[in-house]
């Protein structure tokens, strides 16, 4: 899963980041609504965590384009400006969660687990299954014939945006945004590595899928030899 951080002080960009990625989440940090922007344009995101007071206005005028692009990620602000008028403007403008500032990290990750929990906008999804292998919408687990299959952070990534898209070409673009952080340029030996790291599990596990590549495309999983 990854997440999208807005947030202007470098320090505590770099603490929350920390905290995210202990939490399992690959981390993209902008520092402004133009450049959060951007990256909603080509990111696709389970949790925006967004500070209010930016060099180019209220982050809250982020809230309606994430409603707009993607409905299903969760948005918690992170602001000095925390008293109650200010948190009640948050929330009615369309926000989840709403912590003021200073914080405490432990609250964070309660928060941020909490909201990362929430099936409102993916109950009507069934989970994903191909060959033995199933994906849990809800949860982002994968499990092998009833049994939970664990992956490293970067092979679970890569293997959701599979499922997610089973039995259709997915383009390494779009592999490449979804599992490495918005600032990183994996090579192609790259992505080529984690996917050979995930075809062995898979094969390993028994999970019943095949990813197959499509030259100077992308990937699809599927369930059958081609």
């Amino acid at each position: 899963m990854r997440a999208l951080l807005v947030e202007d002080e470098p320090e505590l960009a770099m603490l929350v980041s920390r905290e995210l990625e202990a939490q399992g989440l690959s981390v993209d940090a902008v520092p402004s609504l133009t450049a959060a922007s951007g990256a909603l344009l080509v990111g696709t995101y389970a949790i925006l965590l967004l500070d209010r007071r930016l060099p180019d206005g209220d982050g809250l005028r982020l809230v309606p384009l994430i409603r707009a692009k993607q409905p299903e990620c969760s948005v918690l602000v992170i602001s000095a400006l925390g008293d109650v008028a200010q948190r009640v403007a948050g929330l009615d403008a369309g926000a989840d969660d709403y912590i003021g500032k200073p914080f405490h990290v432990d609250e964070l990750r309660a928060r941020v687990r909490a909201l990362l929990r929430r099936p409102a906008r993916l109950q009507k999804l069934a989970p994903v299954r191909c060959g033995a292998l199933e994906f849990d919408l809800t949860s982002r687990q994968f499990s092998v014939s009833g049994t939970p299959f664990i992956l490293r952070r970067r092979e679970a990534a890569l293997l959701a945006a599979l499922m997610r898209r089973a039995r259709r070409v997915v383009q390494r673009d779009t592999l490449i945004r979804e599992v490495y952080g918005f600032d990183e340029e994996p090579s192609q030996n790259t992505l080529e590595a984690h996917i050979s790291r995930l075809r062995k599990k898979l094969d390993s596990n028994l999970a019943g899928v095949v990813v197959h590549p499509v030259r100077g495309v992308g990937y699809f999983i599927d369930d059958r030899q081609c």
